[in-house]
């Protein structure tokens, strides 16, 4: 079984691939999303930080995805949400140690990437893999697609997972439409990073990666 995970306001979009299955389901926490067993596990958000929030694999993600870079969120730092509750505040201290401010759209993803990191630290042997939703399309699709946000980019993605065998996407979007609180592009997304947890295609940076100060590996797959 491979799973692909992707964050929600409620919680957690998983979907599930094996053989012939395919299934979504929409769980409040990454400890029941991922409570089904699995081979590998693909999240869409940060594993592994660093002190400065400098990760050599979202600049290489960054590169592929040009000219839209800025589809890479950068700078997650755990002291951010360790030691503060206002992003203001957190910022104020990123600007005296000499570092980037945090985007408030960064600073949102806090729990969720907190929450991930403390399961990653203490489930050292599973395989979780962090995936970027982006670098799976573009890989599907062979060039740079337009926003996910426009109705074309959504089709087109929508389109891409129907001709890579997801069979029963338009039924998983109007399910999280109506049930759940889940935008389309997260279920969008959830799919394309289960597909980087069953076929993984490659890795930035490729190899070996480097990991940070807790032995976590730095490395986005698609």
């Amino acid at each position: 079984m491979f799973l692909g995970l992707d964050g929600f306001r409620n919680g957690w979009v998983t979907v599930l691939l094996g053989g012939d299955r395919q299934e979504i389901e929409f769980r409040p926490d990454l400890a029941s999303a991922l409570a089904t067993p699995f081979a590998r596990a693909a999240i869409d958000i940060p594993i592994g930080m660093t002190d400065d929030g400098e990760r050599i694999c979202d600049q290489l993600a960054r590169d592929k995805l040009a000219p839209h870079r800025s589809r890479v969120f950068t700078g997650a730092r755990r002291w951010l949400w360790d030691g503060f509750t206002d992003p203001d505040e957190a910022n104020a201290e990123a600007s005296r140690r000499g570092q980037k401010r945090a985007s408030r759209q960064l600073w949102h993803l806090g729990r969720k990437i907190m929450e991930v990191d403390a399961f990653v630290r203490a489930h050292r042997g599973l395989d979780i893999r962090e995936a970027h939703p982006e670098l799976v399309f573009l890989r599907l699709n062979g060039a740079p697609l337009p926003s996910k946000k426009t109705e074309q980019g959504a089709k087109l993605r929508r389109d891409l997972l129907v001709a890579a065998g997801f069979a029963a996407i338009d039924d998983w979007l109007t399910r999280a439409r109506i049930r759940t609180g889940a935008k389309p592009d997260d279920v969008l997304d959830a799919c394309a990073v289960a597909l980087a947890a069953r076929d993984c295609a490659g890795s930035v940076p490729e190899g070996e990666p480097p990991r940070d100060a807790h032995d976590v590996a730095m490395q986005i797959w698609f």
